[in-house]
């Protein structure tokens, strides 16, 4: 949705998640603990992580020079994601290239923590939730459709673990920011989210409520 909204409107769409998981990805190649902090920094401030926009509306991630938009959609790469990401001193590393991004241009950034800590002034916030059980049902179709072999159950119990540990992190923690609107999406299709969206942004500035 945050894609589409970008293209829609002919802005830079930033996934920050896209950028946690190219860490994950390199941290499990080189294999680098997910627990030693200090080596993580290390190769996160090592890393070049690069974002491409493509006219179609697909991204691009690369990272230190080579593509690796479909290796990062791994279940694999899900499962480790968050314990990397909640990290302090990887998140300040990565908060930092994700302000230089969305200063570049104008932009729309997808993340856990946009609008509480990457970008706490940014003109227009939203606070995209669904039930957990149509979150569950949507990841698993996702990732089916990539052709990734995994059960119900096992997404069931990665996104559950992921939602603990972002919203329980002491650093950056998942939560809404106080002057976002707030989009239950559990009965609504892309579409009619996108087009929301986009009428809360071409309104006026106003107390988000």
């Amino acid at each position: 949705m945050a894609k589409l909204v970008a293209r829609r409107l002919g802005f830079l769409y930033i996934d920050t998640g896209a950028m946690y998981r190219a860490l994950t990805l390199k941290a499990i190649e080189l294999g680098v603990p997910i627990n030693d902090e200090n080596k993580l920094e290390a190769m996160a401030k090592g890393t070049a992580i690069k974002l491409i926009n493509n006219r179609d509306g697909s991204l691009i991630v690369m990272m230190d020079g080579r593509d690796v938009s479909q290796q990062i959609r791994q279940p694999t790469i899900t499962l480790y994601v968050s314990h990397i990401a909640k990290i302090r001193s990887i998140r300040e590393i990565m908060v930092k290239l994700q302000r230089e991004l969305g200063l570049s241009q104008d932009s729309v950034l997808d993340g856990r923590d946009i609008g509480t800590v990457v970008f706490p002034d940014a003109e227009r916030k939203f606070y995209l939730d669904a039930e957990f059980n149509e979150r569950v049902r949507r990841r698993y179709k996702e990732l089916k459709e990539a052709g990734h072999k995994v059960t119900f159950e096992d997404v069931e119990s990665d996104l559950r673990n992921r939602d603990t540990i972002d919203s329980s992190r002491e650093f950056a923690p998942l939560k809404k920011a106080e002057d976002a609107y707030y989009v239950d999406t559990t009965h609504m299709g892309i579409e009619e989210v996108v087009n929301y969206i986009l009428d809360k942004v071409n309104r006026p500035i106003r107390n988000n409520q």
